[in-house]
């Protein structure tokens, strides 16, 4: 929240940090890969039997239905339709764990469904990319996609590397400290994400307030759904977790594998998605306590 506050309140620092988003974005994931370690992934990616299911319908399922949804509607080609694509193509947040450990859920499920979801985002993302009609032809999308998975290796590599190198044992103060760092930059980067609103409030406050009204349909919306659809079924116990992946997605791993001017359009939905993910714990309480608790 604060993170947000200042992106809105201070627009000359958030201008200053906008050019360097891409390699904040790398940071970032190598900061995650510090905090979760090579262990906890391998047992992420051990557990295969639902994880990878859940991720092939979020990352793949999901986008799929939402381009033939727009192509049905005839709105293919709008900035509002490639938006919920790309929205719909990424994987869970990296700060989904911190997520679930606010609405009291499993943290250790939701961290299976990250990882599994950055692992597989490259492959995943591909055939979406192809599909939509606004990213461009056949090789810039391989390159896109490679691209992303070279970032999420080496910046992967790194954290892991790091992590096995300073703490391969972690004590719980050294794991505060790494979420205190991950925390921060989660902060840093929504510093620099809310530049292009603040532009736009002052000149298109109207267009923004759509993108944010967008924004927080999508958001909700997919995790309402997951919840009602996975509440009565065999996926029960990881309901909560895959609502708040298929709900909070880390839009901004496109920064780093998209041209400019593809993305210049959704900048400030990308401001504007920040919103709902970060607002999920204060305003969406009582949805995962009703949807799993009382039914």
């Amino acid at each position: 929240m604060a993170g947000l506050a200042a992106g809105l309140l201070l627009p000359d620092i958030a201008n200053i940090l906008a050019p360097w988003l891409p390699f904040m974005v790398a940071a970032l994931l190598t900061v995650t890969a510090l905090r979760i370690g090579h262990h906890a992934a391998r047992g992420a990616i051990a557990d295969l039997r639902w994880g990878l299911g859940a991720v092939a319908v979020l990352q793949l399922g999901v986008p799929l239905v939402c381009l033939f949804a727009v192509w049905l509607f005839g709105i293919a080609h709008t900035p509002a339709a490639l938006a919920l694509v790309l929205a719909t193509a990424a994987p869970a947040i990296s700060g989904s764990t911190n997520l679930a450990l606010l609405l009291g859920l499993d943290a250790g499920r939701m961290m299976q469904i990250m990882v599994l979801g950055t692992v597989a985002f490259p492959v995943t993302v591909t055939p979406v990319l192809l599909l939509s009609p606004q990213i461009g032809v056949f090789g810039d999308v391989v390159t896109s996609a490679v691209l992303v998975l070279a970032v999420i290796l080496g910046a992967t590599a790194m954290g892991f590397g790091v992590r096995a190198w300073l703490f391969p044992q972690p004590n719980s103060y050294q794991i505060k400290t790494l979420d205190g760092a991950s925390v921060l930059a989660f902060c840093i980067i929504v510093v620099a994400l809310m530049a292009p609103l603040n532009h736009a409030l002052q000149t298109e406050p109207l267009q923004v307030a759509l993108w944010a009204l967008l924004a927080f349909a999508i958001s909700y919306g997919l995790q309402a759904m997951t919840l009602l659809v996975l509440r009565r079924t065999a996926l029960n116990n990881v309901a909560g977790p895959l609502a708040i992946g298929a709900g909070n997605r880390n839009i901004a791993l496109f920064l780093v594998a998209l041209p400019p001017e593809t993305l210049a359009p959704l900048l400030i939905f990308i401001g504007c998605w920040q919103l709902p993910m970060y607002l999920t714990p204060i305003l969406l309480p009582s949805l995962y306590n009703k949807a799993l608790h009382d039914g």
